[in-house]
């Protein structure tokens, strides 16, 4: 495709990164939270002498110690723990948040938000690029299953197969985590849950395994840009190894520093979804089909081709639009607001979307 289409392929590219730091950066804080939620069960009192900081920090070093490993084919055995503990995520959590629903008195439950429209109106912005982003693992088999032939076939196959993945795992934990807890429920799912705690436990530690492996695979195509760069110039094992401890380092420590210091994971779940992942999964194969497709002699069908493409194209880069400002909107709202300590800034009520948000941390 980059081949036939040089500036898509470019804005690919520059998608796929800024979607990929920002999954980082949404991840990364939902790890903390999670050993944070792990910690306070043992140490209650005074919250514990630990921050969130402490453990956005904890991951990352773990992170960097993955990231020595060569390359992404020696984290298969990794892979194959997070597939599992991504499986045990969604189950346990689901799960207890219809428990907990049950448990609730629903007259206390509310659905309604107490704002000014224009809150309401932002908020649903913020909304769009949340959804958004839970369509993001549908890009990993989508490009997967075009490396073989037939890549029609095998790229629908993958996508049908990630979409229904999608919407039977993330959208019912969302739906469920919207029905349990109403407008008040939080970005992380797991911090609105309240009982069994030993199930809630499981849940964050099958969240820190599943996101321990899902940050190898959107970090690993940066690596594989400066490992060629190193391997190209013939140094010797020794010095490539240096040079990886390098720019993994570099690399960790930034993603690092942006968690510890804004640790909002709702917003960037949403920032994420809306540059990164809306391109990358609507906007982006819309324009490529119209440049790449051989389209028919009959004017009359190649405008029934070239209508609905060009309005999907049209339509999702509006969406992508408005939910990047009031991503960063809220962003900015919960810098001036939020509590250095604060885990993720305000709760996530998003005008009757706010389920959605539940359901965006298991990556499968």
């Amino acid at each position: 495709m980059e081949r036939s289409t040089p500036a898509t392929g470019y804005s690919q590219r520059a998608s796929l990164q800024v979607a990929s730091v920002g999954n980082n950066i949404a991840i990364q804080i939902a790890a903390g939270s999670s050993l944070k939620a792990v910690y306070k069960h043992y140490y209650t009192a005074d919250d514990g002498k630990m921050t969130l900081q402490h453990f956005i920090l904890l991951f990352g070093a773990f992170e960097l110690l993955l990231s020595q490993l060569p390359d992404i084919h020696s984290l298969r055995w990794v892979n194959a723990i997070c597939t599992a503990s991504t499986i045990g995520f969604a189950g346990t959590t689901i799960g207890v948040t219809i428990y907990d629903g049950y448990r609730i008195d629903r007259k206390e439950v509310s659905y309604h938000l107490q704002r000014n429209t224009a809150t309401k109106i932002f908020r649903a912005f913020n909304a769009l690029g949340t959804i958004a982003f839970s369509f993001g693992d549908a890009m990993l088999p989508e490009i997967q299953s075009s490396v073989r032939e037939p890549v029609r076939s095998n790229m629908y196959k993958g996508v049908s197969a990630a979409y229904t993945i999608i919407v039977v795992s993330y959208w019912t934990l969302a739906f469920s985590g919207y029905w349990a807890f109403g407008s008040q429920v939080q970005p992380y799912i797991l911090s609105s849950l309240t009982a069994p705690r030993w199930a809630i436990v499981m849940a964050n530690l099958f969240a820190v395994i599943q996101i321990a492996g899902c940050f190898q695979i959107y970090c690993r195509p940066t690596f594989a840009h400066f490992e060629e760069r190193v391997q190209a110039k013939n140094r010797s094992c020794r010095s490539s190894c240096l040079w990886r401890l390098m720019y993994t380092s570099a690399y960790m420590a930034a993603i690092t520093l942006v968690c510890a210091a804004m640790p909002f994971f709702g917003d960037f779940v949403s920032i994420c979804g809306a540059v990164g992942f809306t391109p990358l999964d609507f906007v982006l194969p819309a324009l490529a089909l119209l440049k790449t497709s051989k389209l028919p002699g009959n004017l009359g069908l190649q405008y029934a081709v070239k209508v609905p493409s060009s309005a999907v194209a049209v339509l999702f880069s509006i969406i992508g639009t408005l939910a990047c400002i009031g991503a960063i909107r809220s962003i900015a709202l919960d810098v001036k607001t939020s509590h250095p300590r604060t885990s993720f800034g305000r709760s996530a009520p998003w005008l009757g979307l706010e389920g959605y948000q539940t359901g965006c941390l298991a990556h499968p």
